[in-house]
C-alpha cells in the first residue's frame, strides 16, 4: 500500500512540473509584479519534481507533509485564480485566468491525487519515535 501511495504522489506531482513547465514561456506576459509569471511556473514545476523525488526515497511523515504542501498550495492557487481576480499581490503578477482547458484539468488532477494521496502517507505513515539503540542486557526504551 505505502509503495501505491508514494507513486501517486508522486506521479501528480510530476504532472503539476510538466504542465507548468511547459506553459512557463507563455507566463512572461503575464502583467504586474516584479517577480514573472514564467519565474513562478518554473520554480513551481522545480519544486513539485524535486518534492516527487523526496517522496519516492523517503517515504515518511514529513515527506508526505511537504508533498501535501507542494500539491494543496498548488491546487488552491489554480482555483483562487480562476475564480477571483485578486490582481497584483505584492511581487507577484495579476494571474486571473477564468477560462479551463485540457492543461489546466490535467494539471488540477495531478496536484489534487497527489494532495489526496499524499495526505493518506500522512496518516498511515509510522510516527518517528525516539528510541535509542538497546543491547542484549538492557531492555528496550518505549517513548
Amino acid at each position: 500500500m505505502g509503495l501505491l501511495i508514494r507513486l501517486l504522489v508522486a506521479a501528480g506531482l510530476i504532472t503539476d512540473a510538466v504542465v507548468h513547465w511547459r506553459f512557463a514561456p507563455e507566463m512572461a506576459f503575464v502583467p504586474g509584479g516584479a517577480i514573472g509569471g514564467d519565474v513562478i511556473f518554473r520554480v513551481q514545476a522545480a519544486v513539485a519534481a524535486v518534492t516527487a523525488v523526496i517522496v519516492l526515497t523517503y517515504a515518511r511523515r514529513w515527506s508526505y507533509a511537504l508533498a501535501f504542501l507542494v500539491a494543496g498550495s498548488a491546487v488552491g492557487a489554480l482555483l483562487l485564480y480562476y475564480y477571483v481576480d485578486v490582481g497584483a499581490l505584492g511581487p507577484l503578477p495579476a494571474m486571473h485566468e477564468p477560462v479551463w482547458y485540457a492543461e489546466k484539468t490535467l494539471s488540477l488532477a495531478g496536484e489534487s491525487i497527489s494532495a489526496l494521496a499524499a495526505l493518506a502517507g500522512l496518516a498511515l505513515a509510522a510516527p518517528a519515535r525516539n528510541r535509542r539503540p538497546t543491547t542484549d542486557h538492557e531492555p528496550a526504551q518505549h517513548a
